[in-house]
């Protein structure tokens, strides 16, 4: 009698014509077909965004929501270890002997925002508490500051504040003496919106704040200004 699991070419036939039921495979061999399902499984559900995920969910099966599950857990551990590794939350200091080690070997994926200042220039000590501020509100992008001439030798004062973002060791960008912060009247809204757009931190404000001041400020002039009628009635009394 032929044996239906023995591999011959005429069996191989036999089973692709339905005629003979398909080969059974030992018990190690089956166990290891299962893992490579759900391998393959997860690498497909890999390569979907969220919203596919969603979109295809009447169609999975147990052992696809099984597969899924455990694939979404592996990645939100990895997501919650690179989150912990990452966690700054207060701003700082350093000296130039940590310059290389704290701002240009950061790390991969890593923002730096690097306030150079000195004590007794008051925007520096304003700059310094809404940095503070910020890195709290921030806590995966590091902020630092340093002395300006502790950290550069004979850093000019004149560009004070100074501050240098870098992402990776890169610098990405610079904000040099007090006109470009625009003065004591400098609010923390008002640098945050600056620096998220160098990238260094995703800010949760719709529309720079700078520019609603502004648009109040050029409202207020425009509502003292003489209408065109009033004019008219003004030049008709000469």
């Amino acid at each position: 009698m032929q044996d239906p699991n023995e591999d011959t070419e005429w069996n191989d036939i036999l089973r692709k014509k339905g005629i003979l039921p398909p080969k059974e495979l030992p018990k190690d061999d089956e166990e290891e077909e299962l893992a490579l399902q759900q391998q393959s499984v997860v690498k497909t559900y890999e390569s979907m965004t969220l919203e596919e995920l969603e979109e295809n969910e009447d169609e999975f099966s147990e052992e696809d929501e099984a597969a899924i599950e455990m694939y979404r857990q592996k990645r939100l551990a990895e997501w919650k270890a690179t989150q912990m590794k990452n966690v700054f939350g207060e701003m700082g200091e350093i000296s130039g002997q940590d310059y290389i080690k704290e701002v240009n070997k950061a790390g991969d994926g890593i923002w730096v925002v690097l306030h150079l200042y000195k004590q007794g220039i008051p925007l520096c000590t304003l700059i310094n508490q809404h940095l503070s501020t910020l890195a709290r509100k921030f806590p995966q992008t590091k902020f630092l500051k340093s002395i300006s001439t502790t950290c550069i030798p004979n850093y000019p004062d004149r560009n004070l504040p100074t501050i240098f973002v870098y992402f990776e060791g890169e610098m990405k960008a610079q904000f040099i003496g007090p006109l470009v912060f625009g003065g004591m009247n400098l609010k923390v809204e008002e640098l945050e919106w600056r620096l998220s757009e160098t990238g260094a931190v995703k800010t949760d404000l719709e529309e720079n704040p700078k520019k609603q001041i502004e648009d109040k400020l050029m409202s207020s002039i425009r509502s003292t200004l003489p209408t065109r009628k009033d004019s008219d009635s003004e030049d008709e009394d000469y």
